[in-house]
């Protein structure tokens, strides 16, 4: 047994529970118990489409919402589009977003810059946590960590998506788009009360009730209460989460509401830190010991966060319907820091200081639109006209001791009391009362329509969306306000997929992504910018994409080509700073779903992934791979039902994730990783109760390894991997 898992009674108390029906199996009246699983079909929400049904397996959906396109087949969709379950989010235990996405054979998650923020890469490029939809509106989810409970779907649009979503308010998306969709009452009466243990302790209780009421069931309402608290499986590092939703839905024959509201407190203790290296250092120092902890005893960071949701549709005619959506956060942040720079790669000797933050963020953001159906001779038409809002108002302040360093090690850390801050110490702002810092605006109206032709053989997509980003700065200290950026683009979509029978479509697409272009330094590299202060119009990044999809009935997959190319500021010549460089991310995708033969599930795949740095206006750079990316990275997950032993389902994954690099010279190699999983599933009855047991071992090998590189664009901090970690859960329905 790792060190990362010790015994507790309340470990033994779960395997005992697994272990006396096992014991007992096999009686005359076993032997006439047919166990099914229990599956919750999702009721619909403010959308007469409803969700996707599930891909047999039940590990996937059969598609997923394509932004403002709708609910849309997978195989008739010009986009690789994976939908992830509740089934699959359950069985695996996975905690977050980003324990969703390890899943994912094209997804990596890494660490926000400088904090505990989840992040992904998605094709090689960083899509943050902020800039998560759900239901289809941005940032309205705690920014730093999203607890499973909180949603039924963890949506994943790979490739870019300005069209079909909007600019992303953190300027992310330009690989893929992450949608949550929240939990509804399902058809049938839910009670689920689900206890677990992990880590070195980390206790957890859920409840997820659910009901529907009235003429039709018309009215449905869904409740989840969840906590976790303990020490997880690295060394002193404690967790402490606690939430509460409510979502809310009615329907009749024309009209569809819903409603949400959530409240979610997240605080952390000892969070083992992010590695920065220092310029002085000239190899990756090897990965600690994944269960040991060089975070300072005094860090921590809490966030707290409110929001909701309030979505409606109604059927203006049985062709034509309208639909309006809002949503708000408001949030309150606090974290005191004391993240790791190494400066000798050999020894891990580095030091660290102490940097403390504040932050409140208020969000409101919505949505309207029209939908609707036409047909023009043998020609089809699915259009969609659309308007979208999003305001961000961000307060904050901070308390930066950076020149009173402590000495520490990566491999031998020191711990400190709690230092005051010194005389040295910036400061932004009071971190009693955070002001404000900036805001930010993005308006747009999009226009778009799928054409049927050839029988409803090719399907041909084409839009656009006019999209404006406005964002101001407000100095700390005085608050004056800084130049705003006010930019606008039109960015198209043009798509078509061609189905050559049931089995086999083949699609293509070129769409564009969107962020806020860049801000002239005053000076690069020890030399003066000559238009420093200038704002660069909007990046624009260009993708085009082929691929093929196949569905034999139960075993579906994928195959696409890509290139994506994105525009990057660069000092010419004459000291000006401007958008002439480029990074390209060009690569091959492979995916892999459902069943490969009856009681053995599949889900995994392939990426082969080219990401280069081209015309950076140096030599040292050009030609060299983006910081953090890998050439390639590769999932494998089975999941077997046992014969002859009813209700037991085994699984294993493995991850494996190429060699990448920490700077943008190439001149800092981090080697490359592979992972592997088992978990394991008991299905039960106890009195005529459903009972569901689950174990899960994460990094069964208790291997040591860099996990991510990055997680913010041009920079290469590091984080360590987790160590061997045993999950137990127990969940019954009532």
């Amino acid at each position: 047994m790792s060190r990362s898992f010790q015994p507790h009674p309340i470990h033994l108390a779960i395997l005992l529970l697994a272990a006396g029906p096992a014991l007992a199996q096999g009686s005359p009246e076993d032997d006439a118990l047919t166990l099914a699983p229990v599956k919750v079909q999702a009721s619909a929400d403010a959308s007469a489409q409803g969700l996707q049904p599930a891909y047999p397996g039940g590990q996937v959906a059969r598609g997923g919402r394509v932004g403002v396109l709708g609910q849309r087949d997978n195989m008739e969709t010009p986009f690789s589009v994976t939908s992830y379950t509740n089934d699959l989010i359950q069985d695996r235990q996975a905690r977050s977003v980003g324990e969703v996405l390890q899943n994912d054979p094209g997804v990596r998650m890494a660490r926000g810059f400088g904090n505990f923020q989840e992040s992904y890469f998605i094709r090689g490029f960083i899509l943050g946590s902020d800039d998560v939809a759900y239901n289809g509106l941005y940032s309205l989810l705690p920014r730093q960590y999203i607890a499973t409970e909180l949603f039924e779907r963890v949506e994943l649009l790979r490739g870019a998506s300005t069209f079909l979503n909007g600019v992303t308010p953190g300027n992310g998306g330009l690989g893929g788009a992450i949608n949550l969709l929240p939990k509804r009452a399902p058809n049938e009466p839910l009670t689920r009360f689900t206890t677990g243990i992990s880590g070195r302790g980390q206790a957890s209780l859920a409840a997820d009730v659910a009901r529907r009421f009235g003429p039709d069931d018309r009215l449905g309402v869904r409740v989840n209460v969840a906590h976790r608290d303990g020490e997880t499986a690295i060394a002193d590092e404690k967790s402490k989460l606690s939430l509460v939703s409510l979502g809310v839905d009615w329907r009749s024959r024309d009209v569809r509401l819903s409603a949400d509201l959530g409240w979610q407190d997240n605080q952390l203790k000892q969070t083992r830190p992010n590695v920065t290296l220092s310029s002085a250092v000239t190899s990756v120092p090897r990965a600690p010991d994944a269960s040991a902890n060089f975070a300072q005893p005094w860090s921590f960071s809490n966030e707290r966060d409110l929001f909701g949701t309030l979505r409606g549709e109604i059927d203006l005619s049985a062709d034509l319907t309208a639909y309006a959506a809002y949503g708000l956060r408001r949030s309150d942040e606090a974290n005191a820091l004391a993240n790791l720079t190494v400066s000798n790669g050999s020894t891990g000797a580095g030091s660290t200081y102490r940097f403390d933050n504040t932050r409140e963020d208020k969000v409101n953001t919505g949505e309207i639109g029209l939908r609707g159906k036409l047909r023009t001779g043998s020609v089809g038409h699915e259009w969609v006209l659309s308007g979208s809002y999003f305001e961000l108002e961000k307060k904050n302040a901070y308390a930066m001791d950076w020149r009173n360093t402590l000495a520490t090690n990566l491999y031998t850390p020191s711990s400190y009391a709690l230092p005051a801050f010194s005389a040295n110490t910036l400061y932004g702002n009071r971190l009693a009362s955070p002001a404000l810092n900036g805001v930010t605006r993005l308006v747009s109206y999009a226009i778009g329509d799928t054409l049927s032709l050839l029988d409803d053989r090719l399907l041909v997509t084409a839009g656009l969306r006019h999209q404006q980003i406005y964002a101001r700065s407000y100095a700390y200290n005085t608050g004056v306000a800084g130049k705003a950026y006010d930019d606008s683009r039109a960015s198209p979509i043009l798509g078509a997929v061609y189905k050559l029978d049931r089995r086999v479509s083949v699609y293509a697409n070129y769409i564009e992504g969107l962020v806020q272009g860049d801000t002239a330094p005053t000076s690069s590299g020890g030399t003066a910018v000559r238009n420093a202060g200038d704002m660069l119009s909007p990046y624009v990044s260009r993708q085009k994409e082929v691929g093929v999809k196949f569905d034999a009935g139960r075993l579906g997959m994928g195959l696409a080509l890509f290139s994506t190319e994105r525009p990057r500021a660069v000092l010419t010549s004459d000291a000006r700073y401007v958008a002439e460089g480029k990074d390209r991310h060009q690569g091959l995708e492979f995916t892999v779903f459902g069943e490969a033969t009856r009681g053995l599930r599949v889900l995994g795949g392939l990426t082969l992934l080219d990401a280069e740095q081209q015309q950076t206006g140096s030599a040292t750079t050009d030609g060299k791979r983006v910081i953090g990316v890998p050439r390639q990275q590769a999932n494998l997950g089975l999941e077997w039902d046992v014969p002859g032993v009813r209700g037991l389902a085994l699984d294993g994954r493995v991850v494996h994730t190429g060699a990448t690099y920490a700077n943008a010279t190439n001149s800092l190699k981090v080697d490359a990783w592979t992972r592997l999983d088992v978990g394991a599933r008991y299905l039960m009855e106890v009195s005529s109760t459903p009972v569901t047991l689950r174990a899960r071992i994460d990094n069964l090998m208790d291997k040591n390894y860099w996990a991510s590189v990055g997680g913010y664009p041009g920079s290469g901090y590091l984080v360590a991997s987790g160590p061997r970690t045993l999950a137990l859960s127990a969940s019954v329905d009532f």
